[in-house]
């Protein structure tokens, strides 16, 4: 289960340090119980997925690091005492024509329960999308499992489309799912065409359910995280309805260095890979992590709004052997902390009676509200950059509506995910009052996801009238 994190208190828990998360299944699962006339289980629901599901328009990096950092703090919609600090990061954009050669295999599932026309069928359509996009110096082999694991397609040059196509076109569904033994055939295949310079990655194409073969969660994500040394990456997307095992894929994509994404329609297909190819396949910086120091001369208390699953010791900023999430080429991460001011109304946390609660401010300081620290690793590298910036009052709009356009969506969407998770920090906030806040902040919405976002948040109304107690 996860368990919202709380409100902290500045003078005794300075640090908030977490693994950026690259995942957005969660949107789309939490949409396709929506569509169903249904509120998602509690569990589905991880906010900084569905805050993630929709790209933003940071700038681009400049100089030496790959992924630009941009910080805005506003008024809290929610709760008007409070403000939010907006943190987004933006990995740099390459030319399709410039990405690295890739060596992928597609790991696909035909057991049994992948027969109905939104799993295998959809799969299939799916990657004959990503199989279209693919150059003459990329590689595909294609590996299935169900009661046994085979190679379906030897490693194919991308230029080999039909070849590529037809095979997916035979496959059929029969048999249980022994999972375990067609990961480690799909490794042993990536391995054998390694390119040194180039991509390496699986696709892993599952209902999720594993029932056969490795099928113990830990050794499962022992083994993906042993193969994450010798450079091949793992993505899961996950399909169907039923027995989709959401856990599972989650551990397996945040083991694997890779992401997770959950394909509940064709142009969920399109968006993850096509649209966003760069940044679900190619990899720019990896484990990255952020730690914020919050000032006490200007922050009461602070929560990190979702990433109940990514939270980092404070000792694990500094450690290069601890695992983190990884940022793709044009992709866009973005975080949300509701903090506090010093003296504003509705502090949760109460002084203590024995401790000095009294901050000494560093001179000049107030202009401060945290100093953000990140640390990443160069895909082909062991060893971590850090780079440090301060979050000052520079960046601060007025009121809610002065906020740029992004962070006032991001906010609905965080608003979103709370209410739908019963709401404990978001007081009379309502759907409506989501609405209002996301179509306030629309913008040019080319693909219609924003759009797509208000009427789930309508859908959701519904479903809630619809359940008893839920009003």
């Amino acid at each position: 289960a996860i368990h919202e994190t709380g409100f902290k208190d500045v003078m005794h828990n300075p640090l908030s340090t977490f693994s950026i998360d690259v995942d957005k299944a969660s949107y789309s699962n939490v949409r396709r119980f929506l569509n169903m006339g249904q509120l998602p289980p509690m569990d589905a629901v991880r906010i900084e997925e569905m805050i993630n599901y929709f790209s933003y328009d940071y700038p681009e990096p400049e100089g030496k690091h790959p992924f630009s950092v941009y910080t805005e703090i506003s008024a809290c919609p929610w709760n008007p005492s409070h403000q939010l600090l907006h943190v987004g990061l933006k990995g740099k954009s390459i030319d399709k024509s410039e990405l690295p050669a890739s060596n992928l295999v597609f790991l696909i599932d035909v057991s049994g329960s992948m027969s109905s026309a939104n799993k295998l069928p959809l799969l299939k359509q799916a990657f004959r999308m990503l199989v279209n996009e693919l150059r003459p110096q990329d590689r595909v082999a294609i590996v299935v499992y169900a009661g046994a694991a085979g190679l379906v397609l030897e490693s194919t040059e991308g230029s080999e489309k039909q070849e590529i196509v037809a095979a997916l076109e035979k496959l059929q569904s029969g048999g249980s799912t022994a999972g375990g033994a067609g990961l480690e055939l799909a490794y042993k295949v990536a391995q054998k065409h390694f390119l040194e310079e180039g991509n390496n990655r699986i696709i892993l194409a599952t209902d999720g359910d594993f029932n056969v073969g490795i099928s113990d969660t830990g050794e499962l994500k022992s083994f993906i995280e042993r193969k994450r040394e010798s450079g091949v990456t793992l993505s899961v997307l996950g399909f169907g309805r039923g027995n989709y095992n959401d856990e599972l894929m989650q551990a397996l994509a945040q083991n694997g260095n890779g992401n997770a994404a959950y394909i509940d329609t064709l142009s969920e297909a399109r968006k993850v890979l096509v649209e966003e190819a760069g940044s679900t396949l190619f990899t720019i910086a990896k484990d990255v992590k952020l730690q914020l120091e919050f000032n006490p001369a200007t922050v009461s208390e602070y929560r990190l709004i979702g990433y109940e699953t990514r939270l980092l010791n404070r000792e694990d900023f500094n450690n290069d052997k601890v695992d983190a999430g990884d940022i793709g080429a044009g992709h866009t991460v973005t975080a949300l902390y509701e903090i506090t001011p010093v003296g504003a109304d509705g502090r949760l946390v109460d002084d203590l009676r024995y401790q000095s609660e009294t901050a000494k401010p560093a001179a000049g300081s107030t202009e401060e509200y945290a100093f953000m620290k990140i640390r990443y690793k160069l895909p082909d590298s062991n060893t971590s950059t850090l780079i440090t910036a301060p979050v000052t009052r520079g960046s601060e709009a007025a009121s809610v509506e002065q906020a740029s356009r992004d962070d006032r969506f991001a906010a609905s969407v965080a608003a979103f995910g709370q209410v739908l998770s019963g709401g404990r920090y978001t007081g009379s906030f309502t759907y409506d009052d989501v609405v209002s806040l996301a179509q306030s902040a629309k913008g040019e919405d080319r693909f219609g996801y924003r759009a797509e976002f208000i009427n789930l948040v309508r859908l959701a109304k519904s479903a809630a009238a619809l359940e008893p107690g839920k009003q």
